[in-house]
């Protein structure tokens, strides 16, 4: 139950995260949106170091590395299929991939959840893919470009937990400083050999401290909860983090769920009460 508790509150806090990250982008470069996002994600996990404490061993730092890097490419590429693809065919493919990597490696490694648990990672992997899908425009745009690159951004996310759950819970916050050198260093590198700039555009600084913030939050609940339970079933259970991005779109820009979206909504509750009683 603690696992569920804290993957669910994690799933909430990332799609707020998200939810924060989407509106920076609106009026700054997505590159650095995410480089500064995540310095302050790396701020954050210098600061719980003394309160999450562990040994900065090499095993450890390199799999928060791995995770790290790992997650910087999916966002690069999740957003490069957005900016080349529709979003009702990107969103939903990447959702569900990164939902389902997780528990097809925790089944393969020898975790056996509950019946009803299954029943409700079935439920949730159907309201991924549910809530991330967008009313607007049709078709997949691009041809298969935008497909494939969100194919492997979903992979990039997916493996991005799976990698960051390997990590010795000895480690403490380290694993998550790793993780964000890591992709800081890949990001920045990228913009720089692009000419892209990293000057957040006019009055979005504070929206990207938060969304950093609030990221690292949420990969801490993450790795608490994966320390504590089934990473098939936690993986899925923070995968429903559109869920929350849509209620806070709804609610602060006034933004209208479409009918499968509220069912998908209807799905990611009632897939979280199969998970927690199983």
């Amino acid at each position: 139950m603690t696992a569920v508790v804290l993957a669910t509150a994690c799933a909430m806090v990332y799609g707020t995260a998200d939810f924060l990250g989407g509106m920076a982008t609106r009026r700054s470069r997505v590159l650095a949106v995410v480089v500064l996002s995540q310095i302050a994600g790396l701020a954050v996990a210098v600061v719980l170091l003394p309160i999450l404490p562990g040994t900065p061993a090499p095993v450890t730092l390199a799999w928060g590395a791995a995770s790290g890097l790992c997650g910087a490419a999916a966002v690069v590429l999740f957003y490069r299929a957005l900016a080349t693809g529709v979003m009702s065919v990107v969103a939903p493919i990447t959702a569900t991939v990164s939902a389902v990597l997780p528990v097809l490696f925790g089944l393969a490694v020898g975790e056996r959840p509950e019946p009803m648990a299954l029943v409700g990672v079935v439920l949730a992997l159907l309201a991924v893919l549910l809530v991330s899908r967008d009313s607007s425009g049709g078709g997949s745009g691009g041809g298969y470009g935008p497909i494939l690159a969100s194919l492997a951004a979903g992979a990039g996310f997916g493996g991005f937990f799976i990698l960051l759950a390997q990590a010795p819970a000895e480690g403490g916050a380290w694993p998550l400083v790793g993780a964000r050198l890591a992709s800081v260093t890949l990001i920045a590198l990228l913009a720089l050999t692009t000419g892209r700039t990293l000057r957040p555009g006019p009055g979005t600084l504070r929206v990207i401290i938060a969304a950093g913030v609030l990221d690292m939050v949420a990969n801490v609940l993450f790795m608490l909860a994966q320390q504590r339970g089934l990473l098939s079933l936690v993986g899925v259970l923070v995968s429903l983090y559109p869920a929350s991005t849509l209620l806070l779109a709804r609610q602060v820009l006034g933004e209208r769920l479409n009918t499968v979206q509220t069912v998908g909504i209807g799905f990611t509750l009632a897939a979280v009460a199969l998970i927690a009683s199983g």
